[in-house]
């Protein structure tokens, strides 16, 4: 408590640490976290840009999405942007597969359109579609995390993984296809083969986090190719002569849509990063108020806060 510095300083499901046992005086006590191997973060609710840890050390993301009023292919791209920064390999399930029959083949080639790279598994639990498949992947060792809008089926498919009713199921709303949160917590489960998942409470909005690194260009790998080949490497893919991108839209090898949530993915996260700069700024400032370094002006500013918070407004 004494060193963390934000909510991600702090232990969360799936990370293992070192700890002194509780014995008849004492209570357990966490000493240190070890290094996380994956994390699968969201920005924390409110104004500040803070990280919330979902879940850490997973080797599997299922993101789980109905097949019912749930169906929303730029929800996807946005859970999967997410996954793929997380370092945890993305698994996308369709839950409710029983309900649209007639529609599973095209909508399952609209999301592997969307999850390049990424397994796309549809399931039912009403006649048990999938669900050996899913139960398969998490052997021995193996770490998986349930995430998806509420009502999307998460606790029905721990039962069915359990093979029996541990979790509450709730109803479902017959007007939109949302369900009541019946997970309230994030709790890590064993499961009888020794694998191991993690359950969340449904997040309906993912509000992105740090994705500087290969989580947008992961989900996006089919517009990331597209932007090699334009005639400009800083191409902004609008009114550039020789955009290769905008040519894949003109011949319909490329969605509208999808090209738009992208561009919103980037605007997000490029609002994200200036946020956080602000933020470690005003953190070195206190800490150079905290130790006394460097000299005061008469307004009693210290000079070496004054200079690297110019720096960073630069």
């Amino acid at each position: 408590m004494h060193q963390a510095t934000g909510r991600e300083d702090y232990p969360a499901v799936g990370d293992w640490v070192a700890l002194t046992p509780p014995s008849a005086d004492y209570k357990a006590q966490i000493q240190a976290i070890l290094p996380r191997v994956s994390k699968f973060a969201r920005k924390a609710a409110g104004a500040v840009t803070e990280e919330q840890i979902v879940a850490a050390n997973i080797d599997l993301v299922f993101i789980c999405m109905g097949l019912d009023a749930d169906y929303n292919l730029r929800r996807l791209e946005r859970y999967l942007a997410a996954a793929w920064e997380s370092g945890a390999l993305p698994v996308v399930v369709l839950t409710k597969a029983d309900l649209c029959e007639a529609e599973l083949d095209e909508r399952l080639r609209d999301a592997e359109a969307v999850a390049i790279g990424a397994e796309v598994l549809p399931i039912s639990s009403i006649n048990g579609e999938g669900l050996g498949t899913v139960k398969g992947m998490l052997t021995t060792g193996k770490t998986g995390a349930l995430i998806g809008s509420s009502g999307v089926g998460k606790s029905t498919l721990i039962n069915h993984l359990l093979g029996f009713e541990r979790q509450t199921i709730g109803e479902v709303r017959n007007g939109d296809g949302h369900g009541r949160h019946t997970t309230t917590h994030r709790e890590l489960i064993l499961l009888e083969g020794g694998g191991l998942l993690v359950d969340t409470p449904g997040m309906r909005e993912l509000h992105l986090m740090d994705l500087a690194g290969s989580g947008v260009e992961g989900a996006f790998e089919d517009i990331e190719q597209l932007a090699q080949n334009c005639r400009f490497r800083d191409c902004h893919h609008r009114k550039e002569p020789g955009c290769a991108v905008k040519e894949a839209l003109r011949v319909g090898n490329l969605d509208a849509r999808r090209l738009e949530s992208y561009e919103k993915l980037q605007r997000e996260q490029a609002m994200i990063e200036r946020k956080a700069a602000r933020r470690q700024a005003m953190l070195e400032k206190r800490s150079f108020h905290a130790s006394g370094s460097g000299t005061t002006d008469r307004n009693g500013r210290n000079d070496r806060v004054r200079d690297r918070a110019h720096d960073y407004e630069s």
